[in-house]
């Protein structure tokens, strides 16, 4: 009966959200201005700026807050009698007989973010984590954005979670390493998240929603140099297992199979493979199916790797000139570029489309110009932290510290609020981070 009851406020807070919702859709849209002068973050909160044609772009409102709650000697009275009306007929009609087998398919479509409190109802409900039709219902229901995890400067021991679908942060508590290591977030599938520690010698995975934690097997081939990582899942979801792949400048390189729990070296690098391979650290790894793809700077490219086949392939394509910090990114299975285009004491973020007969960049959209007279006359470096479909980039220089999200298929650039831990008041620096779809079921 408890869970029953937090079921029913939980859905009836959904419900009532949506019909605000609808509400503010049909008012009378109104123009907006932005004062260029204040470079400030939270001033620029939820402001959406889709770009056009030339460089165009409109600005837009956005939506209001729904208003507060009401007490409930205000509601008893009647002012919301319409709501209270439905509530009582959904009660009777629905609630009262509400069948049980039921209740994982409606949990399993309730937003990532009602997760947090609904572990706490009942023992009954934290234990669907661990069900396996649980496990089904979720892995029908595909998450529309993914979240970021990153690693602020002022806490490398902790990291703070953003999910762009309520604009909010969440800063959960990930279970340590058994010795005291400072660990990244280096990539991620299928709801997990791979880390390597600082000293590039041990790996981890965890999904950062139920605390699912474990630590690799050490790897057969000792390289102390930097490595690029990527992960991919061997299906849908990580059920039937994942792997991870690490690559040496000197084109060492080894894939862990979950369901083996070890490392190998499937196939060779090929000999016409240019050594070294002078990898673009900075830049993430994109994964597309079952290939994984590298950023390499000498000869100017990317270097792919078949999980399936074992197959190593090289592209040369020229990167655009006065080009800085760009890194690989990936919408609907094309392979896209995002970097930093600085000319003279102007700086802009731009977005290129790998063109797949020509193999050359195309330019398809690029950071407000409104947006990038911040940039001006600053040394600004970018972060790419995620780069699936919806972007975060980290904007900072001596002067500035600014978040920002673009997503790829609509064109739409959003600013960030800034990451402050609970109780506290000053705006944390991210430092590194990834992109991952979060999945209440993905076990490490």
């Amino acid at each position: 009966m408890e869970g029953l009851a937090m079921l029913k406020q939980v859905i009836g807070q959904l419900h009532y959200q949506s019909l605000i919702r609808n509400t503010l859709l049909f008012q009378q849209p109104r123009w907006t201005s932005l004062d260029i002068e204040d470079s400030s973050v939270d001033d620029f909160c939820g402001l959406v700026m889709t770009t056009g044609k030339s460089g165009s772009f409109r600005m837009s409102e956005p939506l209001k807050p729904p208003p507060p709650k009401k007490s409930r000697r205000d509601r008893s009275r009647g002012k919301s009698s319409g709501r209270s009306s439905a509530t009582e007929v959904m009660e009777q009609e629905i609630w009262k007989d509400f069948p049980e087998d039921l209740f994982e398919a409606v949990i399993a479509r309730l937003p990532i973010a009602t997760f947090f409190r609904f572990r706490s109802v009942c023992r009954h409900w934290n234990s669907m984590l661990t069900s396996q039709s649980f496990s089904q219902h979720c892995t029908q229901i595909r998450q529309e954005n993914p979240w970021f995890y990153t690693i602020t400067h002022e806490n490398v021991n902790s990291g703070a979670m953003y999910d762009p679908s309520l604009k909010k942060w969440h800063h959960p508590t990930i279970s340590t390493p058994p010795t005291k290591l400072i660990v990244l977030p280096v990539a991620s599938a299928g709801g997990l998240v791979c880390f390597l520690d600082i000293g590039h010698r041990n790996f981890f995975v965890c999904n950062p929603l139920t605390q699912s934690f474990k630590e690799l097997p050490a790897r057969s081939v000792k390289v102390w140099s930097r490595v690029a990582v990527g992960m991919t899942t061997n299906g849908n979801s990580t059920g039937s297992g994942y792997k991870i792949l690490w690559v040496g400048g000197d084109g060492e390189y080894e894939v862990y199979d979950s369901v083996r729990n070890s490392w190998s070296r499937p196939g060779n690098m090929p000999a016409g493979m240019k050594l070294p391979l002078s990898l673009n650290f900075r830049s993430q790894t994109v994964s597309i199916d079952s290939t994984l793809y590298f950023m390499r700077s000498d000869p100017e490219g990317i270097v792919s790797y078949d999980m399936a086949t074992g197959v190593w392939k090289q592209y040369i394509i020229p990167a655009p000139l006065h080009l800085t910090d760009h890194t690989l990114a990936e919408c609907d299975g094309q392979i896209m570029l995002v970097g930093l285009l600085t000319k003279n004491a102007a700086t802009c973020v731009c977005i290129w489309e790998l063109q797949r007969m020509t193999l050359l960049w195309k330019e398809v959209d690029r950071m407000p110009n409104i947006w990038c007279l911040d940039f001006y006359g600053k040394h600004v470096r970018m972060t790419c932290l995620g780069n699936k479909g919806l972007l975060m980039l980290s904007l900072r220089s001596k002067q500035m510290n600014r978040l920002v999200t673009y997503n790829i298929a609509r064109k739409e650039w959003l600013k960030v609020p800034g990451c402050v831990v609970p109780r506290g008041r000053k705006r944390q620096w991210i430092a590194c981070g990834t992109a991952f779809h979060p999945c209440l079921t993905a076990v490490a």
